[in-house]
């Protein structure tokens, strides 16, 4: 079952039928948005495969991309997906975060809560472990530094391993030159403050 923060979607099926299959509905194309259409943030799930055929006459069985998942936003909302997009460049963190914030597929569990349903496996499976939520808001998401820790294992950490791994074969310093060009932004400089300054003196200041 679809919980969502919009309780709206709609779901149709294409009126056009592939040559020689007229008789068998399955073969029509299908999309479902979640969210409402006039709202700033929605989704929509098609199948491409079918919509390449129809553009393109592409057979269905040759199609790259069977199913695609479009996060769709408008004004504010995507202001700030960009603005996360450009502070991790994580392309894959931003949508999935974004997804996570918005939907849910649960299995019905009639003795709970409707909020207490367990995940459905196939959406957890597609969403994937340990899903951050990012709310497209005014009010974004605070910062953690546990969120740059997981961006810079995921994005970072395997580059700099790397260039170490070359400094130590040919007697090279890249690494200590990247580190003494980097500059701090005023940012960088008040989350150091913040990390490092026992919160016992941040309340007193």
């Amino acid at each position: 079952e679809y919980i969502g923060k919009s309780r709206s979607y709609k779901f149709y099926q294409s009126g056009e039928l592939i040559k020689h299959r007229e008789d068998d509905r399955e073969y029509m194309g299908r999309t479902l948005y979640l969210g409402s259409l006039k709202s700033d943030v929605y989704f929509c799930i098609y199948e491409k495969d079918y919509e390449q055929y129809v553009k393109l006459g592409t057979p269905l069985e040759e199609a790259d991309i069977i199913n695609r998942f479009e996060i769709r936003l408008r004004n504010e909302r995507a202001y700030y997906a960009v603005r996360d997009l450009l502070t991790y460049y994580d392309a894959e963190q931003t949508a999935f975060s974004i997804i996570n914030q918005y939907v849910r597929f649960v299995d019905e569990q009639p003795d709970k809560r409707k909020n207490d349903w367990k995940l459905n496996d196939r959406w957890a499976w597609f969403i994937g472990d340990n899903r951050q939520s990012l709310k497209l808001t005014t009010k974004p998401e605070p910062y953690t530094l546990d969120r740059t820790l997981r961006w810079v294992q995921r994005q970072v950490a395997p580059t700099l391993k790397m260039l170490k791994k070359i400094d130590k074969g040919n007697g090279t310093d890249y690494m200590e030159t990247i580190e003494k060009q980097a500059t701090l932004s005023e940012k960088h400089e008040m989350i150091i403050k913040q990390q490092t300054t026992p919160t016992k003196d941040l309340v007193e200041s």
